[in-house]
Formats: structure tokens, C-alpha cells, sequence
């Protein structure tokens, strides 16, 4: 979590005056002092960072320190002389302030160990290309360190892969742990492995009865129409690791603070995270299951489409909406997820996390007569087995599970199958052990979008000349003309938004201005969610219509090419690229 300029500065002062008033500085002159004369050589009088470091600790000072500085998280309101500007990252109260406070303490090592929530890592490779791949997932139980001499203990973690290698060690970690400022009285080993053995029984047990209920609730939902066993109903799903988790712990709604401002700008930013399918072993058109935790996805910037569904849900009950994750088929019966929305006044609105686009939920009466006009579905899906969110489970048992026929009214149990809300919250609530950690908060882009555009677009002109060298054609940029085609990549990005189409008129009569009497005109966007500049050009040549425009021959022409970044957050962006030319037509 990062802190605004302005409260930095406010610390550093803070930490400052503190280090004066105590007279850090002086203390430190006469340990330097005192370990050059006693504990160094006379021809080797040069002391390292660590040597200093250790001293100071020796001595007792690093302690001193941390003890007059307190960490305090609830500051009374009357001390706030300004209302506080927004942090870069999220956080859902006011950021922590270090400040001197003689009626502050820390939390004592009891209430620690009451913290159930494990630090949960995740390691990333990245290859020459920029391509990740996510490699090992751990969640490391940190409170062993509370029964620590000294409040520091070292651990070893052997790191397992991931999906179809969950069972294959990738390595081992060694980690050290210390607690800052030390806790004035440490636990007992025996206290602390009796809380890890009393928590491992309370889930074991939690999980046994939700398991209990979900088979008795899958037996009578086959009891209703036994075709029911085909349609797709998911109760668990298998996480990076290879553990069955009750698919309504992978939703929990999800505030982005200032990062994200609507909801349909939280689609986008979904929709520009890689699509991926999680790799599969041997043939068969097989789909490897692997729903991964919110962390791992944003860290590798790319999953399947589960990955986006359960992503977008989450952001949706952010934003207040009443969302659900709806698992069910599209063309030719593949497997998918996406998005659904219930309005107040009954609308019903899918979501493709994929692509960002929304489409209404107009069903169809089988029973009409004929004649009657029904409404013609534009969605691409086709079945719906079942719908879920952080509270809520629902098995579709209508006759068809069509979506075109389906009637969404979830109070009628008689379409719609509930799950118990209190069984849910068992098992998925936040706090409980055996849900998922706590969703970190989406971090801001750290892309430069204006340093990254001009980067991208010095590449492929680069690129468009040497290609046409190669074709024995000169290159020659018109800089005038590529800079107003900024003008419709800012349009396309906004209607990817918004749906709204905006500008095109000004872009339309700026390149008439542009284009001589006489000459022609052609331009071709395209749009991507990765900034290599070089596979995006060889994507843009396997279209023959900008093939066409980057071996342009003809009278007089010229070239223009024009790149624009739009950052979101995690540094996920959208490229939008627009090739055009000009030339004199010639009969």
C-alpha cells in the first residue's frame, strides 16, 4: 500500500522530529565511534552498513526507536485538520499513520494469533517476450513467528506448481520472519500449535457438513428432473493448486476506490486482461479446470474466462449491483462463464467479461402463438445450469435450460433451485478459514501511456520501412496526418467504454482537409491488450486490408501510423493502432 506525496512528507517529518528529539544522530556518532576503536583492526578502520546495523541493534537502539514510535489505525476525527486525499492504491478506511502516541499500544501476540489470514504469495515468470506464466502459489502460515525467541524465526516452504503440476515441487524458499516493533511477551509453541490444531478441526468440520449439504441439495435437485444430471451445475471448483473450493468463495465484492469509476469501465478493464486457457496435457479437446484466486490472476495479468467472470462479479457488487456469475455453454456447447445483472425494475443483463459488451435478457415464450414476434437473442450463449455470488447459489430447473427461454425470477424456487444462505456463509464469509484470503486491492497502472504510445509507435515505423525496404518501396511519414488520427483511436477506447460513438465527424473532416483533391485515403484500427510492438505488426500483416495499406504503391504517398495506450489498473492497458496512407489516385 502506498502513501500520497503529501502524507510521506507528513512521516518523514514525523519520524524526523522524533529521531532529534531522542537524539538518534548523537548516539549513533558514538557507536560508529566506539566499534571503529574496539572492534576493528587498526589498518582496517572502514565499517559496513551491516556492521553499524548490528551495533545499533546490540546496543539497544534500533529498539529504542520502534518503542516511542506507534502505529495507531483509529484516529479521532477532531484531529484531522483536512479531509485526506485519496491513496494510489485502494483501502477501504482511513491509511495508517505513524504518530507519537503515549496512549497507543500494539496488538498483543493473543490477538495476533487470532488472525487466521495466511500471507499468501505467488511466484511469476516472465519471459524475454514479456509473456508470464505463473509458476508456484503458497499461503504461508505467518504466525509461527509469534512463539519465536526474539520474535524472529527462519522457515523453509517447499513451492509446488501449479494445475496439471500441483503435485511437482518447483523449489524451496527460505523465509525469514520478525515481528517490528518486538512484542513484549512471546507465546508458547504448545499455545500457538494447540490454535493451528483447534482452527484445522473447526473447517475440517465446517467443510464436512457444507459437503453433507451440497450432496443432499445436488440429490433432490436430481429428484426434480432427472435430466438435471447433464446440465452444468458447479458446487466446487478446483483452484491454481489443485483444491476444491465451493465456487461462491471465488466472489466477494471488490471496491476500486478511484482506480475504476463505473461500472461499465470496470468491464473494460476485465475485458483488456489476457485471455488464457489453463494448459492441458495430452489431446481430446479436453478443458483443464483451474479457477484461479484473485491474486494469481492479477499477477500473471491473464486467465480463463472463469478468471474475468468471477473477477468482473466481484467488481459489480462493488459498484452496489445485484451480480451473479452464471456458468452454462455457448456455440456448440462449450463450457463458459459470464456476467448477470438483476435491475430493481427486473431488466436482466449479461456481461461478457471477455469482451466488455452487455447484452439485455429478453426471454422467449415457447407458448405464444406463431405469429407473435418474439425477440431475437444477440447474446452468444446457449444453456445455463446454474448462478452464484459471494451469498448466493441457484440451480436453474426450469424444463429447458435454454437462456433464451429462461425466466429469471429467483424468488420462484419452482425455476430456480436455492442453496442454504447460512451454508454459504459457513464456508465463504470473510474470516472463515477455509475461504479464500482476503482479495488484495487493485494496485494503479504503473505504465507511462504517453512514453510507452511514442515507444511503441518509433517501433513500427521502424518495422513499416524495413518491411517496405524489402519490397524495394521508400517510406515517407506524414506527421501531420498521423496526429489526427489520435482523434478516432480516443473514440473507439470510449465506445469500448461506454458504447457511445463519439468525434467521428471531426475525425472525418480533419482528413479531408488533409487528403489533396485527387487522392486517396485509407486507414485500418486494430486493437490489443499487449504492447509488443513487433507481434502486433506481424498480426496486422495477416490482415490483407492493412497488408494493403503498409505495401502501399502509388504517386505520391505517404505514410501514417499512430499508437495510443489507455492504462487501467494493475497495468493492464488497451493498444489501439491505426496504419493509414495517402496517395495520388491514378487512372
Amino acid at each position: 500500500m502506498s502513501l500520497p506525496p503529501e502524507k510521506a512528507s507528513e512521516l518523514k517529518q514525523i519520524i524526523h522530529q522524533q529521531l532529534v528529539k531522542m537524539d538518534v544522530h548523537g548516539r549513533i556518532r558514538e557507536v560508529l565511534a566506539e566499534t571503529i576503536r574496539e572492534e576493528l583492526a587498526p589498518e582496517h578502520q572502514q565499517l559496513s552498513t551491516e556492521d553499524l546495523i548490528k551495533a545499533l541493534r546490540q546496543r539497544g537502539i534500533i529498539d529504542d526507536v520502534m518503542k516511542e514510535l506507534k502505529f495507531v489505525t483509529d484516529v479521532n476525527e477532531k484531529e484531522r485538520t483536512s479531509a485526506p486525499k485519496p491513496s494510489t492504491h485502494f483501502v477501504d478506511r482511513e491509511p495508517p499513520v505513524l504518530k507519537k502516541s503515549d496512549g497507543s499500544k500494539m496488538v498483543d501476540a493473543t490477538t495476533m494469533l487470532s488472525i487466521c489470514d495466511p500471507v499468501h504469495m505467488v511466484l511469476i515468470k516472465t519471459d524475454t517476450f514479456g509473456e508470464t506464466t505463473l509458476v508456484a502459489s503458497y499461503f504461508l502460515e505467518w504466525r509461527s513467528v509469534l512463539a519465536a525467541e526474539n520474535g524472529i524465526t527462519n522457515v523453509a516452504v517447499e513451492l509446488l506448481g501449479v494445475g496439471t503440476e500441483s503435485k511437482v515441487s518447483v523449489g524451496v524458499l527460505d523465509i525469514r520472519l520478525e515481528i517490528y516493533p518486538q512484542l513484549s511477551k512471546t507465546l508458547s509453541l504448545e499455545i500457538t500449535n494447540t490454535q493451528f490444531a483447534l482452527e484445522r478441526q473447526k473447517t475440517a468440520e465446517k467443510e464436512r457438513l457444507f459437503l453433507v449439504y451440497a450432496k443432499q441439495w445436488w440429490r433432490e435437485y436430481l429428484q426434480i428432473r432427472p435430466t438435471h444430471n447433464i446440465r452444468l451445475v458447479k458446487i466446487f471448483a478446483q483452484d491454481e493448486n489443485g483444491v476444491n473450493r465451493p465456487v461462491c468463495s471465488y466472489i466477494r465484492p471488490l471496491r476500486a476506490g478511484r482506480l475504476l469509476d463505473t461500472p461499465r469501465q470496470a468491464a473494460r478493464f476485465v475485458s483488456v486482461l489476457g485471455y488464457e486457457r489453463a494448459p492441458v496435457i495430452g489431446g481430446g479437446g479436453s478443458k483443464q479446470e483451474q479457477w484461479c484466486t484473485l491474486l494469481a490472476f492479477l499477477c500473471r495479468n491473464k486467465g480463463d474466462c472463469e478468471d474475468h467472470a468471477n473477477l468482473l462479479c466481484s467488481l459489480l457488487l462493488g459498484f452496489g449491483l445485484e451480480a451473479f456469475v452464471c456458468v452454462g455453454t455457448k456455440a456448440k456447447g462449450v463450457p463458459h462463464t459470464w456476467v448477470m445483472t438483476c435491475g430493481t425494475d427486473g431488466s436482466i443483463t449479461f456481461w461478457e467479461s471477455l469482451t466488455g459488451h452487455r447484452y439485455i435478457h429478453r426471454p422467449i415464450n415457447p407458448d405464444d402463438p406463431p405469429l407473435v414476434e418474439q425477440p431475437k437473442p444477440l447474446y452468444p450463449y446457449r444453456t445455463i445450469g446454474c448462478i452464484f455470488n459471494h451469498q448466493k447459489f441457484f440451480g436453474n430447473c426450469q424444463p429447458s435450460d435454454a437462456v433464451e427461454l429462461c425466466v429469471f425470477d429467483l424468488h420462484d424456487e419452482s425455476k430456480w433451485k436455492p442453496m442454504s444462505g447460512e451454508a454459504i456463509k459457513s464456508v465463504c464469509s470473510p474470516g472463515t478459514s477455509s475461504s479464500v484470503p482476503p482479495f488484495p486491492p487493485l494496485c494503479a497502472s504503473t505504465i507511462d501511456a504517453a512514453v510507452t504510445s511514442n515507444e511503441i509507435e518509433l517501433q513500427l515505423r521502424i518495422l513499416v520501412s524495413e518491411h517496405r525496404k524489402d519490397l524495394g518501396l521508400s517510406t515517407v511519414w506524414d506527421d501531420h496526418l498521423s496526429y489526427l488520427l489520435s482523434p478516432a483511436l480516443a473514440a473507439y477506447e470510449l465506445e469500448r467504454t461506454t458504447s457511445v460513438s463519439a468525434g467521428n465527424e471531426e475525425f472525418q473532416d480533419a482528413v479531408r482537409r488533409a487528403v489533396p483533391d485527387g487522392h486517396t485515403f485509407k486507414g485500418f484500427p486494430i486493437h490489443f491488450v499487449y504492447r509488443n510492438a513487433r507481434r502486433a505488426f506481424a498480426t496486422c500483416l495477416r490482415s490483407p486490408f492493412c497488408e494493403e495499406i503498409i505495401c502501399c504503391r502509388g504517386d505520391q504517398v505517404r505514410l501514417a501510423v499512430r499508437v495510443r495506450v489507455f492504462t487501467y489498473p494493475e497495468s493492464a492497458c488497451a493498444v489501439w493502432i491505426m496504419l493509414a496512407c495517402k496517395y495520388r489516385s491514378v487512372l
